[in-house]
C-alpha cells in the first residue's frame, strides 16, 4: 500500500486519487454542495460533525476523516422572498498509518430566491485554505527493496522538497427545490469542486506538480409524506474526477415514534455502484439528529477486508432562532 502511494505521488500524470468522500452525502451537505449553505427547509441554522473509518481490519491505521460544519440562514427580513446563507466546513484526513493528512477550512456563502410559492433556487461557493502534510519517514520506497523485504536503511533516490503543502481551494454550486404540497418536497443540485486547480506536490521540480481535477458531482433527494407517521426518502448521488466515479442510490425512511414528530426512527439502505452495500440507522429526538452506516463491501476487495468497508457516524443539530415569528417548513414534517 505504501509502495502504491509513492508511486502515486511520484506520477502525478498517470496516477489520479479521488477527494475524501462521506457515504452519508446528504448528511454533509457543505462538502456536497456549497449551495447547500443555508439550504434548510426546516430550519434557520444548523451544526453537524461527521466521522468515517475505512479498511480498519486491513491496516494498523485505518483511513480517517472527520469534518465539523455549521450553517444559517441570513437576512430573511432583508430580501424580498430571499436570504443569504453563511456556513463553515472543517475536513481533517488522515490516510494509511499517519503518512498523509490533509486539513482544510472553507467558508461558504449562498443566496436563496424563491420562485413563486412552491419552489427555491440557489447558488453559492465556498473558500477554503488546504494543508497537506507527509511522512517520509513512514514510507518504503521500490529501490529499498533488497529481494527478500523492504529494507529502511538503504539509501533511496526519491527526495522531498518539502513535506508541507499549502493551496487555496475554490468551490462553486446551484440547487433547486420543488415544493407543489406540503407531502411532497424534490431537491437536485450540482457543484464543481476545485474550480481553480490548485497545485499540490511534495517535490521540487515544477513539472511533477499535481493540479487537482476537477470534480462534478450531481445530486437529487425527494421527502415524500405517505401519512402522519412515515416519510420516504429516496436519494441518488454521483461523483466524478479525472477517471474515478461514484454512483448511489438508496432509500431511507422516517418513521414518527411520538405525536409531534419530535422522536423519529431512521433507517435506509443505500447502493454504491459495484462497491458496497451501505445500511443506515439513525434517530431524531428534538431536532438532534444521529445516523450511523456502514458500507459493506461487495466488489473484488472483499477477499480482502471480509466485507468489512467503512463505518461511518454523523450528528447533526438544527434550530430556530428566539423570538422568530413562526415559518412554514419547505418539507414534509410530522
Amino acid at each position: 500500500m505504501k509502495v502504491l502511494f509513492v508511486l502515486g505521488l511520484s506520477m502525478p500524470k498517470i496516477i489520479n486519487a479521488q477527494d475524501l468522500h462521506f457515504s452519508q452525502f446528504f448528511n454533509s451537505p457543505l462538502s456536497t454542495n456549497p449551495a447547500n449553505t443555508g439550504f434548510i427547509p426546516d430550519a434557520d441554522y444548523r451544526i453537524g460533525a461527521h466521522a468515517r473509518t475505512q479498511f480498519s481490519n486491513i491496516m494498523v491505521l485505518p483511513y480517517k476523516t472527520i469534518s465539523v460544519f455549521g450553517d444559517a440562514q441570513l437576512f430573511r427580513d432583508k430580501f424580498e422572498n430571499g436570504w443569504m446563507g453563511l456556513g463553515f466546513l472543517l475536513l481533517s484526513d488522515e490516510a494509511g498509518e499517519g503518512v498523509l493528512k490533509s486539513t482544510k477550512l472553507y467558508g461558504s456563502l449562498a443566496y436563496h430566491q424563491m420562485l413563486g410559492n412552491s419552489s427555491l433556487l440557489s447558488a453559492g461557493f465556498n473558500l477554503g485554505w488546504a494543508n497537506k502534510s507527509i511522512k517520509p519517514n513512514n514510507l518504503k520506497f521500490p529501490d529499498q527493496f533488497n529481494g527478500y523485504f523492504f529494507d529502511i536503511t538503504l539509501p533511496t533516490s526519491v527526495t522531498f522538497a518539502n513535506t508541507q503543502v499549502n493551496y487555496f481551494d475554490l468551490q462553486v454550486g446551484i440547487n433547486y427545490a420543488y415544493f407543489p404540497k406540503e407531502d411532497v418536497y424534490i431537491n437536485a443540485g450540482y457543484s464543481i469542486h476545485h474550480v481553480n486547480k490548485p497545485k499540490e506536490s511534495f517535490f521540487s521540480n515544477p513539472t511533477t506538480g499535481n493540479s487537482i481535477p476537477i470534480r462534478h458531482i450531481g445530486f437529487a433527494n425527494a421527502m415524500l409524506k405517505l401519512n402522519k407517521s412515515l416519510i420516504l426518502q429516496p436519494s441518488i448521488y454521483y461523483s466524478n474526477q479525472a477517471s474515478a466515479s461514484q454512483f448511489v442510490l438508496g432509500l431511507s425512511s422516517r418513521i414518527n415514534l411520538i405525536s409531534g414528530g419530535e422522536t423519529q426512527l431512521i433507517s435506509g439502505v443505500y447502493y454504491r455502484n459495484k462497491e458496497a452495500i451501505i445500511p443506515l440507522l439513525g434517530f431524531e429526538i428534538k431536532s438532534i439528529q444521529f445516523n450511523f452506516s456502514y458500507d459493506a463491501t461487495v466488489s473484488n476487495l472483499k477477499s480482502y477486508n471480509k466485507s468489512m468497508g467503512a463505518g461511518e457516524i454523523s450528528l447533526i443539530k438544527k434550530g430556530f432562532y428566539p423570538n422568530t415569528p413562526y415559518r412554514q417548513t419547505l418539507c414534509p414534517s410530522f
